[in-house]
């Protein structure tokens, strides 16, 4: 009988890398479709960027419109605030990221009527 288990756990096993495998190469060489206008995009060095990504089949994917949260500290109250914050504003002027595919760890969608979403689309009215 205990033979019997450690046969079916090795077979459970192998149906779960084989299953693995497969779905790993089921989309391989294919970016995967993006449904939203905006994306959250966390890299690996723990950064998250929101903005437009393209090109995620390439090495360099890019990424338009770039959006970070920033904490800020209010001098009299002492309150901290997340601020949403468009890049371009820095002395080198950027008008877009080009990410290493490879330091990209995850890329999520920004619902239009989410928090960020809302504060996405009144920064861009403002322009």
């Amino acid at each position: 009988m205990r033979e019997l288990r450690n046969w079916l756990a090795v077979l459970a096993l192998l149906a779960t890398a084989a299953a693995l495998v497969t779905v790993a190469f089921q989309g391989a060489g294919r970016a995967p479709e993006l449904s939203s206008r905006f994306q959250a995009v966390a890299l690996a060095n723990g950064q998250v960027y929101f903005g437009r990504i393209e090109g995620l089949a390439s090495d360099y994917p890019v990424l338009r419109d770039v959006f970070y949260i920033q904490a800020r500290q209010n001098p009299e109250t002492k309150e901290v605030a997340n601020v949403l914050i468009k890049r371009g504003a820095e002395a080198h002027g950027p008008d877009r990221m080009l990410l290493s595919r490879q330091q990209i760890v995850l890329i999520e969608p920004v619902k239009d009527d989410s928090q960020i979403g809302r504060l996405i689309a009144e920064q861009i009215k403002s322009r």
